[in-house]
């Protein structure tokens, strides 16, 4: 499996198909949410591979991108700014210099902080399930505190107890999506670092987000397509709207009958909404 040392991580990534980037064919990255992995990407990007060369990888701390069991020498730390930083240096050790990006849940937030910090670097950008927020002191501290028992207690032999993937799954989703995609998630999420999945908690639900998104949605300059999932309970697609109607860059649909999970749910609805925009934004 291919790895790159980011910042002291070895970070995995994958090309999807039988060859690694062609120059010339365009690129597409798929950037995950917290707790997964690329692997729920994987038949997103098969579908769209004829047309780009689509790129996967894991972010620091979750899936095949663990962390190293010494401390590193300098901490990045678990900003959503540092995990688009970490994107730019994959990129330069790629030599790819532009790009389309796709991302999920949190990761959206990730490359919402991409696209404005490196704008030069990317062609359009599509967010799925993301949107912003309002401060809530207690509510927050409540949401931290149970988060926190939630990361800290991960037995791996969750995995193991009958249609506990069909549990634990529920609450992200409004269709049922195959066993195989419900269960690689659950491991992803069982597995992912406790220092990552902590921290990328606390900073992605905070006061900061709370308060910077809303300017870093304002702030977008590349063309954008923002989904929700009518039902989602994670991110409602009342916050999406809220975000979308902050720049006018940022196209917004919803996909109806789906949750958190859109691209998943209902992968034609995706795929179409997804090539209608990029149809529509070249031209």
């Amino acid at each position: 499996m291919p790895y790159l040392n980011l910042r002291g991580v070895e970070h995995y990534y994958q090309w999807m198909g039988d060859a690694p980037h062609s120059p010339g064919k365009p690129v597409m990255v798929f950037m995950h949410g917290w707790g997964g992995s690329a692997r729920y990407w994987e038949s997103t990007a098969q579908a769209f591979s004829d047309r780009f060369d689509c790129l996967l990888y894991d972010l620091r701390g979750f899936g095949r991108s663990l962390l190293p069991v010494e401390p590193l020498a300098t901490d990045p730390g678990y900003e959503l700014e540092t995990y688009a930083e970490d994107l730019a240096l994959l990129l330069d050790q790629l030599e790819l210099d532009r790009i389309y990006l796709i991302a999920h849940s949190t990761g959206s937030s990730i490359a919402v902080f991409f696209a404005n910090l490196y704008p030069e670097r990317l062609e359009q950008l599509i967010l799925t399930c993301s949107g912003i927020f309002e401060y809530q002191e207690v509510a927050f501290k409540q949401f931290h505190q149970f988060g926190g028992y939630v990361v800290k207690f991960r037995p791996r032999w969750l995995s193991q107890i009958p249609f506990m993937d069909r549990l634990f799954m529920a609450r992200f989703l409004r269709r049922p999506i195959p066993a195989d995609q419900r269960q690689a998630f659950m491991n992803d999420f069982l597995q992912a670092d406790y220092a990552a999945a902590l921290g990328t908690m606390l900073t992605a639900v905070s006061k900061k987000a709370a308060e910077v998104m809303p300017t870093e949605f304002a702030r977008l300059c590349v063309p954008t397509l923002l989904i929700s999932g009518q039902y989602d309970i994670i991110i409602p697609a009342q916050m999406g709207e809220q975000a979308a109607s902050l720049s006018p860059q940022v196209n917004y649909r919803v996909i109806p009958e789906t949750a958190h999970f859109p691209m998943l749910e209902d992968a034609s609805g995706f795929l179409a909404c997804v090539q209608e925009f990029l149809s529509r934004s070249q031209a």
